[in-house]
């Protein structure tokens, strides 16, 4: 019993460090969450019950407007499919990595958001942290950011009197040193490079409000073709 704890304290002190830059951009866009909510009329505990059985919060955003709007189930479901929709993709890379979770599974699927991802898929555990817990702690500290994040929005949102425009960039600007961390970490940019070009060519065909999806597909169909080059050629770097 005491190694297991043992194991789980070291797991958690290897995923906190990793969440701290996470925690700073959810509490911003959690807290503009919270109090938009309450601009717009709603307790606070629509935004923290949201954030607690939701937990995405782009759609998030956008449900207060559904709310606000006449009752459209299907409207909402098509909505949620296509701003989400890039996740489908996330559970299939996480799908090795998921296998022997045990009971953290259900959790972790669930708990699955970019920020979670990125830091699962791409962190370099140490040998002597297990890996399940270490996710597992990932995704629950990220998830109890955004949910705290959002009740005290909603909470003081009709107590703070200042200008919100702008604060949602804070995740843009997390993301965009997220990329560049990993782009020092790499000796190959094949990847990364072919990202960036197919998501640029699908902005100018498709707009800034439709280029996600055929984005990931493009990503996702080039990287699969070209996967046993890409590796090849990652091989004969790192030797």
């Amino acid at each position: 019993m005491e190694g297991k704890k043992k194991r789980i304290l070291r797991a958690f002190r290897a995923a906190f460090p990793y969440t701290i830059p996470i925690f700073a951009g959810f509490w911003f866009v959690g807290l503009t969450y919270g109090i938009y909510m309450n601009v717009s009329g709603f307790s606070f505990w629509y935004p923290m019950i949201m954030s607690l059985t939701i937990f995405a919060g782009s759609i998030e955003f956008v449900v207060v407007n559904m709310l606000l709007g006449a009752f459209n189930p299907f409207q909402a479901l098509v909505m949620t499919l296509m701003i989400n929709a890039r996740h489908l993709f996330y559970g299939i890379s996480m799908l090795d990595k998921y296998r022997n979770t045990g009971w953290k599974k259900g959790f972790l699927i669930f708990g699955m958001c970019d920020e979670s991802f990125t830091i699962n898929y791409t962190a370099k555990i140490p040998e002597d942290v297990d890996e399940g817990w270490f996710m597992f702690f990932v995704t629950l500290l990220n998830y109890l950011y955004w949910f705290s994040g959002a009740t005290l929005g909603g909470i003081f949102g009709s107590l703070l009197k200042f200008n919100t425009e702008g604060l949602d960039f804070v995740m843009t600007a997390m993301f965009v040193v997220i990329f560049m961390e990993q782009w020092l970490k790499e000796k190959n940019h094949v990847s990364s490079l072919l990202g960036l070009g197919l998501s640029l060519l699908c902005l100018l065909a498709f707009g800034a409000e439709n280029f996600m999806i055929p984005a990931m597909l493009a990503i996702i169909g080039v990287l699969t073709l070209l996967r046993k080059p890409i590796e090849k050629e990652s091989e004969e770097v790192c030797q």
